[in-house]
């Protein structure tokens, strides 16, 4: 009876563990298909290019608060450095700074849709760990 117990205990995490694990990184990955999805709903350039300022803002907000926790491992503070950086890059791209050629009114639908496949790509080269991921989400939704 024990053992089946501990069977039962042991493939259950293993299935919470999963589920947790894709909600941190399906959580980031939400919120900027939310993003494009309300830049494509507007028609107002200005109004399009502000929804976009303040989403990469909100994640960057986000990230400051996940790092200044201190609650996250040296590997995990490394990968939220580098999706900063990837962030950083997205706002730099939308304004026209840092030597980036700045984003035209008539593609910032084509460049809402960009950022969501870009941090897609960026989810597989940039290793954030689950308590990181969960925590950015948390704290998106407080700041939102």
């Amino acid at each position: 009876m024990f053992a089946r117990n501990l069977f039962g205990f042991v493939f259950m995490m293993f299935v919470l563990i999963q589920a947790v694990n894709a909600g941190g990184q399906d959580g980031i990955k939400t919120y900027f298909n939310d993003t494009a999805s309300k830049v494509k709903a507007t028609t107002d350039p200005a109004e399009k290019r502000e929804i976009l300022t303040k989403s990469l803002q909100t994640m960057t907000k986000a990230l400051d608060k996940v790092q200044s926790l201190q609650m996250i491992s040296k590997e995990d503070q490394a990968g939220v450095d580098l999706f900063r950086d990837k962030l950083q890059e997205n706002q730099d791209e939308l304004n026209g700074t840092n030597g980036y050629e700045r984003v035209s009114d008539s593609q910032l639908n084509a460049f809402s849709v960009y950022v969501v496949q870009d941090m897609e790509q960026a989810d597989t080269t940039i290793t954030i760990g689950l308590v990181a991921a969960l925590l950015i989400v948390i704290i998106i939704i407080l700041l939102v």
